[in-house]
């Protein structure tokens, strides 16, 4: 947005700043001087979130840093954000739908260059375009502090992928955590990328969801993956993978020793791309969380990624989620971890999956003998609701009833299942603990009762944070709490 007003009232020197300004606005860096002498305005009314507020002026000239930003949105002129400027001394700036701009951005940019408090900044849907990447770049390379950046939707294009590829190939900086989903990258931008990638091993986290990406892409991937040791997330969902693509990138895949978690959902490479991830499941030892949902996976598919699932020693979780899978589809999956006694299974989704009563019998045999293990199916085939009422039983008050009993709190009680006494413990290792547990009579759909508490993306469960059913105080006075940890 546009301000042709200054920010602060004219000064004698002002004429000066002004001109001096003028010949470094090229550049990033601002060499204008804040103003020293600064009055006390009240604004009328503010109009949107972008518009500044001075509730107290004398709290917004504090430090160097909000002055710094100040000048720079008077130089490029745009109006400054309110919210940068009440947070620009946090961990954490979301700026997400402010409508920057790409002067807008610079001024955020120029404000971080000398910044060390910022560790995660968020600048999704703001059309910064490629003039607000290259200023975003420029800060990065004087910047040893911003460790992850989201610049999704921002339609940063081909030269926008050049400008990020040029930094990535030469990055110095903290950053490990690369958002840039939804930016109408195609193939030339994969290329790009994945040339930066083959000698950047310090970018762990990268999305490029809900781009154009298509077979030529999986062919760079592929390539990059083969040679890439530091990327250990890789989200490529919402992107136009087909037969080839897939192969192309399961062959980089196969002696890839760095990459945890793949996202390739929402795509469609079929069975022929299943059969290629479970060419890999049989060779990879790192992955551990895979994404096919909605990839035209059918039964003749999941027989080929069985055979993978079979020898796997690392994958956690299997998400296949809205592919063409039957009942016996399902079948193979589970009994595929049955005969691999070193799965390290815990979850795996096949939600649009009708099954029966003889597949959750089934079940619960491998459960026996991976008690780590979830499966999230639809619903059993004519399981009547007296059937089902006792698998719903709030798990909690069966804890805090325990407890009681036996005069500890429900916080001792969920302590008490972790060898090492912490308070924190692994998702999979708490599922089996519960399990095999015989203090409290609880079953696996119970204990995913409890899970559904969790956050799903930290994988960690703290007692801490868990409370008591209401109407049930905790014994002891301790309060216990299932979540997943940062």
């Amino acid at each position: 947005m546009d301000n042709d007003e200054p920010l602060e009232p004219e000064t004698k020197d002002e004429g000066d700043t002004v001109s001096a300004s003028q010949s470094s606005d090229e550049t990033l860096y601002c060499e204008a001087e804040a103003p020293t002498v600064v009055e006390k305005e009240k604004p009328g009314q503010e109009s949107s979130e972008t518009d500044l507020e001075i509730e107290d002026t004398e709290k917004l000239f504090t430090t160097g840093q909000k002055e710094l930003y100040l000048e720079a949105c008077r130089l490029v002129g745009v109006v400054p954000v309110s919210y940068f400027i009440r947070n620009m001394e946090e961990p954490y700036v979301n700026l997400n739908h402010h409508g920057l701009g790409p002067h807008g951005a610079k001024a955020i940019a120029i404000a971080l260059v000398s910044n060390t408090t910022v560790l995660t900044l968020e600048l999704a849907d703001n059309c910064i375009m490629e003039e607000g990447v290259l200023s975003l770049v420029e800060m990065l390379q004087e910047n040893y502090y911003l460790q992850e950046m989201n610049i999704s939707n921002n339609n940063l294009g081909l030269e926008g992928a050049r400008i990020l590829s040029e930094f990535l190939q030469n990055n110095t900086s903290s950053l490990f955590s690369l958002q840039l989903s939804g930016n109408n990258f195609k193939e030339e931008s994969a290329e790009l990328f994945c040339q930066a990638l083959s000698v950047n091993y310090r970018i762990r986290t990268l999305d490029l969801s809900h781009n154009q990406l298509s077979d030529k892409a999986g062919e760079y991937l592929g390539q990059m993956l083969a040679l890439n040791s530091g990327l250990q997330s890789l989200d490529l969902s919402w992107n136009h993978f087909y037969i080839h693509g897939a192969v192309a990138l399961c062959n980089g895949l196969r002696v890839n020793v760095a990459l945890k978690k793949l996202d390739l959902s929402m795509n469609s490479f079929g069975n022929e791309g299943a059969a290629a991830l479970g060419e890999v499941l049989r060779l990879n030892s790192s992955l551990a969380y895979l994404d096919v949902s909605c990839n035209d996976i059918s039964n003749e598919g999941i027989t080929k990624l069985s055979k993978g699932l079979e020898v796997n020693e690392s994958l956690k979780v299997l998400k296949l989620f809205l592919n063409p899978i039957s009942m016996d589809g399902a079948l193979l999956l589970i009994l595929s971890i049955k005969r691999n006694p070193k799965s390290k299974m815990e979850d795996i989704d096949i939600s649009n999956v009708l099954v029966s009563e003889q597949f959750v019998r089934t079940l619960d045999s491998v459960c026996a003998i991976h008690p780590q293990l979830d499966v999230l199916y639809k619903a059993v085939q004519g399981l009547s609701i007296k059937k089902t009422l006792f698998t719903w039983t709030n798990p909690m008050k069966l804890i805090q009833s325990y407890a009681e009993q036996q005069k500890i709190s429900v916080l001792d009680f969920f302590r008490s299942l972790n060898p090492s006494g912490e308070m924190r413990m692994p998702v999979g290792e708490f599922r089996k603990a519960m399990i095999q547990q015989n203090k409290v009579p609880i079953n696996r759909y119970q204990v995913r009762e409890l899970m559904k508490r969790l956050d799903e993306k930290t994988g960690m469960v703290d007692f801490r944070s868990a409370r008591a059913p209401r109407g049930l105080p905790s014994a002891l006075g301790q309060p216990a709490v299932l979540s997943k940890a940062p």
